[in-house]
């Protein structure tokens, strides 16, 4: 089955900088080099995360953008001072690939040791353009990396845009069910769009498990629906927390809350962003939307890569 047949090529291109993909295991030890090596960065074809959700390569159902904050780079200026930063990191949801995110790490690292000139400004707009290079050769697509070096005097806008309401506050968790730890679509419920105003929610229970070594990954997910229906809060509260035990990628959770809402409402405007707390120095915020209109109305402040935007509370 071709289900089988990509989670076995997924895992063989996965584990390249990890041993068998959810054992945790490495394969070898890793010693930062002295210079930039691109070779370290590994490509993962979207299309074997998106078969499964019937989401079509030639006529995707939304834009997006994949947001990459990398908060552990550093490089060396001619004279031996390291210059450190937060690095953001942003390219299409339309791209042949995602980046691996253990082997972003490992090429970031790479920097760590490696001279880029005499004078800070000047050194940090040659790290940009290369990160940039390097990733848009890895991808093949155009990839936009800023350095953000002076971070405590930036004045950032919010990540998301609107009046999101938080699920935990119109549902009653305590006397809901909650026993889907597995996705699936059947748990959603229709219910007919009440007002004037859309339907915004955010819920922090989200939870889902990391591709490569089982280890939980835990986010904020920002749903925007407007439309003649939308669903039961209820319902989306269940559905969001029976992401709980599935093993995915974050881009595959977002695209596959976005496909699920999408094929049943068929809405006017559907927004999904999933801002998923940092791990190994690293989070990553997958956003979609039916149109870039309703992407940069509220995830405008995500998708720019020279914003350094506030973050969730876990973030």
């Amino acid at each position: 089955m071709k289900t089988m047949y990509n989670k076995e090529k997924l895992d063989k291109i996965v584990s390249q900088h990890l041993g068998k993909a959810g054992d945790g295991t490495v394969v070898k030890p890793y010693v930062t080099p002295d210079k930039v090596d691109p070779s370290l960065l590994v490509p993962v074809p979207r299309v074997l995360n998106r078969d499964i959700y019937n989401i079509d390569e030639d006529n995707l159902p939304f834009v997006g953008y994949d947001t990459w904050n990398c908060y552990e780079v550093s490089f060396l200026l001619d004279n031996g001072f390291p210059v450190s930063g937060v690095v953001k990191i942003v390219y299409t949801s339309d791209s042949e690939c995602i980046v691996e995110s253990k082997s972003l790490k490992l090429y970031l690292n790479s920097f760590n040791m490696a001279s880029f000139g005499e004078f800070k400004d000047s050194a940090i707009s040659k790290v940009q353009l290369k990160i940039s290079d390097d990733l848009s050769k890895a991808l093949d697509c155009q990839v936009q990396a800023c350095f953000h070096y002076y971070t405590d005097n930036d004045l950032p806008q919010p990540a998301v845009l609107g009046h999101f309401v938080r699920l935990e506050n119109i549902v009653n968790v305590e006397e809901t069910s909650f026993d889907h730890y597995n996705e699936d679509p059947k748990i959603l419920e229709r219910a007919p769009m009440l007002g004037f105003m859309p339907f915004q929610v955010t819920s922090n229970a989200l939870r889902s498990n990391c591709r490569v070594t089982n280890q939980p990954d835990w986010g904020d997910v920002y749903i925007h629906i407007d439309g003649a229906d939308c669903v039961t809060p209820e319902s989306l509260m269940q559905y969001i927390v029976s992401m709980r035990k599935e093993n995915h990628f974050h881009e595959e959770i977002s695209e596959c809350i976005y496909k699920r809402l999408y094929d049943m409402l068929t809405p006017e405007e559907l927004f999904v962003s999933c801002l998923y707390t940092r791990r190994g120095g690293i989070d990553i915020n997958p956003t979609r939307a039916t149109d870039l209109s309703t992407l940069y109305k509220y995830g405008g402040g995500i998708v720019d890569v020279t914003n350094f935007c506030t973050k969730t509370a876990r973030q």
